[in-house]
């Protein structure tokens, strides 16, 4: 299998499609005839559509999964005793949830990754860190659910780090009151989920308790938009109201946690870009690659994936595809939105539970 190594020493939007279409092509190629010949029910699934290898030409042709089949079948590429963890989305209304199991080389791959992505946005340097949860440390380290891995593997961005929730879900002001008089006078790093912040720092959070401000934060935040769907906020409301807490540093983010590490940040324009590690096409209800501009399924593609064949997956995602030229924003990738989930879907909730 080829060595994914190259793409940790690329800028993560310096390539243009060409060149990204050159290497994401073989690379996903490999991919997918290493999960072919180690994980046997991704096998079985490629024999019964009798899967050929010799007929991927493009990126479009990269045979994909459904995301529902990781909840189904168990997807693995490795060895039992190879595990470290395993990764569960936040299944609601008694759903099944999906389970990724990493072996030692997928998880620093993942954390690589994400470490390039998120530097583009934070810098270097480690800042001091606000978490919009509770503190995950009584979780079981060996099994994670969406929203504690997502906490997890975003702390590493951060240090001296606070936890605006405590343990019955009430905010901690003497807490927060003291990590802003620490930190709040030099740049600080917040991190959580869209309906957690929603509800916890825009609608619970009492300014006769708040003696400072939030003027130094960069915030990103992601996951939870199926609630705020359901109460009508849109992301352009949502900013808004944070910068009524002086927040001007604002980034969503978009990701599963089949394809951890290769997140798509929203550029100042406001749509989701790309990496060197990811790529997206759009398919209508018969699977048709459609063009750009155009709503439907969202496939989603990640070089990350060695210990499970999560590299090619069909969301249950809308989404659409923008021309690069509508964006003002100077770096390589392509431009897209996410407009919420199928409505046929399962409410699977990855980071709502």
């Amino acid at each position: 299998m080829q060595n994914i190594n190259k793409f940790f020493e690329i800028n993560p939007y310096s390539l243009d499609e060409r060149e990204k279409n050159n290497i994401l092509k073989k690379t996903l190629n490999n991919l997918t005839n290493h999960h072919y010949f180690n994980s046997k029910n991704y096998k079985k699934l490629l024999d019964y559509f009798n899967f050929d290898k010799k007929n991927i030409k493009n990126l479009k042709d990269v045979p994909f999964l459904p995301v529902s089949l990781f909840k189904e079948l168990e997807l693995k590429s490795i060895k039992d005793s190879e595990v470290i963890k395993i990764l569960h989305s936040s299944g609601t209304s008694g759903g099944q949830p999906s389970k990724i199991y990493l072996d030692k080389k997928n998880a620093n791959a993942q954390s690589k990754a994400l470490n390039i992505i998120v530097k583009t946005i934070l810098g270097g340097e480690r800042s001091p860190m606000l978490i919009i949860d509770k503190n995950p440390k009584n979780q079981v380290r060996k099994t994670l659910n969406a929203r504690m891995a997502a906490i997890n593997g975003f702390s590493i961005f951060g240090k001296n780090h606070s936890y605006l929730l405590s343990e019955n879900g009430n905010i901690d002001y003497e807490k927060l009151n003291d990590f802003l008089k620490k930190y709040g006078n030099h740049k600080f790093f917040i991190f959580g989920f869209t309906s957690i912040i929603y509800e916890n720092l825009i609608k619970r959070l009492s300014k006769k308790k708040l003696k400072f401000n939030f003027k130094n934060g960069v915030l990103l935040h992601g996951g939870g938009w199926k609630k705020m769907e359901k109460i009508k906020v849109s992301n352009k409301i949502f900013k808004a109201k944070l910068k009524n807490l002086g927040l001007n540093k604002i980034h969503n983010y978009y990701g599963l946690i089949e394809q951890t590490g290769s997140i798509f940040l929203e550029c100042n324009c406001g749509y989701f870009v790309t990496s060197v590690f990811s790529d997206i096409l759009i398919r209508d209800k018969e699977f048709n690659v459609i063009k750009n501009g155009s709503k439907g399924f969202i496939q989603l593609f990640s070089v990350l994936p060695t210990s499970y064949p999560g590299h090619s997956i069909l969301t249950e995602d809308l989404g659409q595809i923008i021309e690069k030229h509508n964006c003002k924003c100077n770096i390589n990738g392509k431009r897209f939105l996410v407009h919420g989930r199928i409505k046929e879907a399962e409410i699977r909730g990855c980071s709502d539970a």
